[in-house]
C-alpha cells in the first residue's frame, strides 16, 4: 500500500475544490516544458514568419532548440499564468465534477450512468473555461513567443500581458478563442474525468486493485491517453486561434478550414507526441496528488475538530 489510507469520511466539495487546484499546479510544475514544446509544434507552419524561423523536430528537438536559442527559462514562459489558470480552472472542472455528477444523477440511482458523467464533464469543463479563459490566452501567448537570447520581451510580466492584450485587442481579446476552448475542454474533461472515473470504479469493483497509488496511476494514465486522442484536433485549433494576430482568422471555424487547406488534415495532430507525454504525465501527477491531498485535508480537518 502506497500513500495515505482511504478515510471513512468522504471529502466535502470544498476539500475537492482546493485539492484539485493545488494538485493541478503541482502537475503543471512538473510538465510545463512539455506543454510549451507542444504549443511551439502546434503553431509551426501557421504563417510565413514561422516558416523562416527555426524549425522544431519532435519533443526533445523542440526543447533542445529552445534552450539553445532562448535559454532554459523559455521552457517555463507563461508559468505564472499557467498556475493562475490551474487554480481557477482545475478547481472548477475537476473539483466540482463529483458534485455536478450527483446533481444530474436521478434520485434512487445506485450510480451515475455514462451519459450523466459525460454531461457533468461537459458542464464543469465549460464553466471552467468561462471563468479562466484570460489566463489561458496569456499562457499561450507567452509560450508561443519566440525570444532569442538577449532579444526584446513581448510582455514585461504576466500583469503587463493582461494589460497589453486588453489595450491592443480590447477586453474581448482576453476571451479570444473561448468557443473552441469550451469545446476542447469539455472533450478533455470528459476524456479525463469520465475515463478516470470508469477505470478506477471497474478496478475497485472487480477487486483488481485497492484504492491506492497503483490504481490511481493506471486510471490516470488511461485518462490521459483517451483525452489526447479525442482532444488533439480541437487543441491545435484553439492554440492557433488564440495565438493569431488580429484579423488573421475570421473565427475558429475559419482557422480550422485554413489549416485543412494549407497544411492538410494531419495538421490537427501536430504536437501529438508532446500532447500525450504532457497529458499522460500531467494526469498521473495530478490525479495521484489529488487523491492524496483529499485524504490529507480530510485527516487535517478531523484532527483539527477532534484534537484530543
Amino acid at each position: 500500500m502506497v500513500g495515505l489510507k482511504p478515510t471513512d469520511i468522504p471529502p466535502s466539495a470544498t476539500v475537492k475544490f482546493l485539492s484539485a487546484g493545488t494538485a493541478a499546479c503541482i502537475a503543471d510544475l512538473f510538465t510545463f516544458p512539455l506543454d510549451t514544446a507542444k504549443v511551439r509544434l502546434q503553431i509551426q507552419g501557421e504563417c510565413k514568419a514561422s516558416r523562416t524561423a527555426k524549425k522544431y523536430k519532435g519533443v526533445l528537438g523542440t526543447i533542445t532548440t529552445m534552450v539553445k536559442t532562448e535559454g532554459p527559462k523559455s521552457l517555463y514562459n507563461g508559468l505564472v499564468a499557467g498556475l493562475q489558470r490551474q487554480m481557477s480552472f482545475a478547481s472548477i472542472r475537476i473539483g466540482l465534477y463529483d458534485s455536478v455528477k450527483q446533481f444530474y444523477t436521478p434520485k434512487g440511482s445506485d450510480s451515475a450512468s455514462i451519459p450523466t458523467r459525460l454531461l457533468a464533464g461537459c458542464t464543469t469543463g465549460a464553466m471552467a473555461v468561462t471563468c479562466a479563459q484570460p489566463t489561458d490566452v496569456v499562457k499561450v501567448r507567452f509560450q508561443a513567443h519566440i525570444r532569442l537570447l538577449g532579444g526584446p520581451k513581448k510582455y514585461n510580466g504576466t500583469v503587463d500581458a493582461y494589460r497589453t492584450i486588453a489595450r491592443e485587442e480590447g477586453v474581448r481579446g482576453l476571451w479570444k478563442g473561448t468557443l473552441p476552448n469550451i469545446i476542447r475542454n469539455s472533450i478533455v474533461n470528459c476524456g479525463e474525468m469520465v475515463t478516470y472515473d470508469l477505470i478506477k470504479e471497474t478496478l475497485l469493483r472487480y477487486r483488481l486493485m485497492t484504492d491506492n497509488f497503483p490504481c490511481h496511476f493506471v486510471s490516470a494514465f488511461g485518462a490521459g491517453f483517451c483525452a489526447t486522442i479525442v482532444a488533439s484536433p480541437v487543441d491545435v485549433v484553439k492554440t492557433r486561434y488564440m495565438n493569431s494576430i488580429p484579423g488573421q482568422y475570421k473565427n475558429a471555424l475559419n482557422c480550422m478550414f485554413t489549416m485543412v487547406v494549407k497544411e492538410g488534415p494531419t495538421a490537427f495532430y501536430k504536437g501529438f507526441i508532446p500532447s500525450f507525454l504532457r497529458l499522460g504525465s500531467w494526469n498521473v501527477v495530478m490525479f495521484v496528488s489529488f487523491e492524496q491531498l483529499k485524504r490529507l485535508m480530510v485527516l487535517a480537518q478531523v484532527t483539527w475538530e477532534s484534537p484530543f
